[in-house]
């Protein structure tokens, strides 16, 4: 092969290539979630770093997608009282909020909509105390009630 059609032949299978790629690195995020630099990004809330793999949370909204990562649900929630005002697009439905499942262990981190999944007391990073579960258990809560509860904490 001589060396004008070996370049030719490159330049048209680099979009290929490429497009393979961005399809193979998927990383388990769901759509339109940034992810999280664990031990390196910090919460919006607390400026603490955030490590815990099961309790970080994120959320994307806005007119120009912004994202806001927290160490905990708790600082989430407490951030997005705090914060209505400077961002109201909060309350769109279409502004989305994932937390970490309570089960994922390692590296690899499970995410859930934050306000579809169900909630138990757990021990997490900033005392806020509440865990993501996929299913409703015994004494679980749904997010309405999770929030009622860390709002009434006083934070």
């Amino acid at each position: 092969m001589n060396r004008r059609k070996f370049i030719s032949l490159g330049l048209l299978m680099t979009p290929l290539a490429a497009a393979l790629a961005a399809c193979a690195r998927n990383d388990g995020l769901p759509e339109g979630m940034q992810a999280i630099v664990w031990d390196r990004d910090t919460c919006a809330r607390c400026s603490m770093v955030i490590s815990d793999r099961r309790f970080g949370a994120e959320m994307l909204g806005g007119p120009k997608n912004t994202v806001f990562k927290f160490d905990d649900i708790g600082c989430a929630i407490t951030w997005m009282r705090d914060k209505i005002a400077a961002y109201p697009w909060m309350k769109d439905a279409a502004t989305r909020l994932w937390v970490a499942d309570l089960g994922s262990r390692g590296n690899e981190v499970k995410w859930l909509e934050a306000r579809a999944v169900h909630y138990i007391t757990r021990t997490s990073p900033m005392g806020y105390n509440q865990g993501a579960i996929a299913q409703p258990q015994a004494g679980s809560m749904d997010f309405a009630g999770m929030s009622e509860h860390v709002l009434a904490k006083g934070y």
